[in-house]
């Protein structure tokens, strides 16, 4: 059976994501055999297993730097949103239903069992679990039935490191605050402080080491710096949702949908040198971009009223009349087309007309699709002609059935018509055909010739995977880490 260790953070997004990937990458690369494993993720950042399941985004990232194939078992229970008060309940990979947070809350306990299987099955397979918390341990109206953090932390007898972000201040606070408002048995089981995010010579800052060793009694395990690494974000709390377009040579403009989902796909142009990806929520900051994107969406409908309610709809409208190539993915694929219905209420019930740039129509069941897809463009007109032949890979995730009375993009279907194009694969642009292709294409409209690198997204995340676990091993203290490991609780 696997020995563990468990990474918890003082609030969401110091983190703990990020640090699980490295930790995975270095036992790794010390010849361990690693898995992830979180109990319960909230995200609408997911990825579809090779048999099918779904799972939060940052585990497969964290198995993939582990050297090993995603699974359901790191991720038994993954929260959806679909509403600001209700989510979608996936268990062990597949969809259990629709549940508003207060039935969610009374009834989470009864997972348990389902969290405990997958997680001995996991530990029966890997020397070294790296488990991540979720949140803050210390929601102290949350804590009674805690499955996730210190709840999970009793249950399968995990040593814990306690992670903070200097980066958004008040790390003493955050640490030692966090440590009081634990219990006694729960203090006890916090190996180690990790002060994570540091910009500027971690040398000035032994002072606050030394303090913070001495008001928690604890020491700390390392100072991490802001690491400059090119790593998918979990979700919606991103950095890159607010990012200011940067002036790139070409403008790729996102449309930040209320309930976007998977905006992972579009990580891969900023890999690529002068080109910029900002997200927009008013048409008044649209303008003439070089390409418009409608990412996965976990509430079609909704969005697409929210779009025509705000304008955008008509201003995305209006660059695809005035030849701006726009492409969807997943919901925004549905909503690029002529209407979407949800009968059954699968989603939010009811219907409505989408932007109509793509002869489709979608319907809701409450069937939902899940698989890894690979397939080839086929013979496509207008812009996107330039991706004829090229091979792409990805998955699919989605409710709902579209029927396509246009021209098909892919062999794993999908639709086109003049410049704008849209299919359910996400990832579709992350094969280095692709992006490539699209990349020189558009800088070709621009009168310009591309001659960066280009890379293939998964080659290129294997390479951040690396920047970032050579970062995090220098500035860990890889040797308490180990014994923690060795010695447990």
């Amino acid at each position: 059976m696997a020995k563990n260790i468990m990474l918890q953070g003082t609030m969401s997004n110091v983190g703990k994501s990020f640090l699980t990937a490295a930790l995975c990458r270095i036992f790794r690369q010390d010849g361990y055999s690693a898995a992830p494993f979180k109990s319960q993720n909230m995200a609408l950042n997911s990825f579809v297993t090779p048999d099918g399941c779904e799972i939060g985004r940052a585990q497969a990232l964290q198995a993939e730097a582990a050297g090993i194939e995603p699974s359901a078992l790191m991720n038994p229970i993954l929260l959806k949103p679909t509403t600001d008060v209700g989510s979608q309940v996936i268990v062990n990979g597949k969809v259990r239903g629709n549940m508003r947070a207060a039935d969610y809350f009374r009834h989470k306990k009864e997972l348990v069992p389902d969290i405990m299987a997958a997680y001995r099955t996991l530990a029966s397979r890997h020397d070294i679990i790296v488990i991540e918390g979720a949140g803050s341990p210390v929601e102290l109206n949350l804590k009674a039935d805690d499955i996730v953090n210190m709840g999970l932390a009793e249950l399968v007898k995990a040593p814990v490191l306690l992670v903070g972000d200097i980066d958004r201040g008040g790390v003493f606070a955050q640490l030692i605050g966090t440590l009081e408002l634990l219990e006694k048995a729960e203090r006890d089981r916090v190996k180690g402080l990790v002060v994570n995010k540091f910009r500027g010579d971690i040398s000035l800052f032994q002072d606050g080491i030394d303090i913070l060793e001495k008001r928690s009694g604890k020491t700390v395990a390392g100072v991490v710096p802001y690491i400059d690494c090119d790593i998918e974000d979990e979700d919606s709390l991103s950095e890159k949702l607010t990012v200011k377009n940067s002036g790139g040579l070409i403008d790729i403009a996102v449309i930040r949908l209320p309930k976007i989902s998977n905006f992972t796909d579009l990580d891969v142009f900023t890999q690529y040198e002068g080109v910029s990806v900002r997200y927009v929520t008013k048409a008044s900051k649209l303008g003439q971009p070089d390409l418009i994107v409608i990412p996965g969406t976990k509430s079609t409908i909704a969005d697409m009223k929210w779009l025509a309610e705000t304008g955008l709809a008509d201003a995305v409208k209006a660059c695809a009349t005035g030849n701006v190539p726009v492409f969807g993915i997943c919901g925004g694929y549905q909503i690029m087309g002529r209407s979407i219905s949800d009968p059954e209420g699968s989603e939010c019930g009811g219907s409505v007309e989408g932007l109509g740039l793509l002869d489709c129509k979608t319907v809701f069941s409450s069937e939902k699709h899940q698989t890894q897809v690979s397939g080839r463009f086929g013979d496509v007109q207008g812009f996107f002609s330039c991706l004829s032949g090229a091979e792409l890979y990805g998955y699919e995730v989605h409710m709902g059935v579209t029927e396509n009375a246009g021209e098909e993009l892919t062999s794993c279907g999908g639709s086109f018509r003049g410049n704008a194009a849209g299919c359910y694969v996400h990832g579709v642009f992350d094969s280095a055909e692709v992006s490539g292709r699209l990349v020189r294409t558009l800088y070709e409209r621009r009168g310009m010739t591309f001659s960066g690198k280009v890379v293939d997204r998964r080659q290129y995340r294997d390479m951040q995977l690396d920047i970032l676990a050579d970062n995090v091993r220098k500035n860990l203290n890889m040797e308490l880490i180990y014994r923690v490991i060795e010695e447990g609780v």
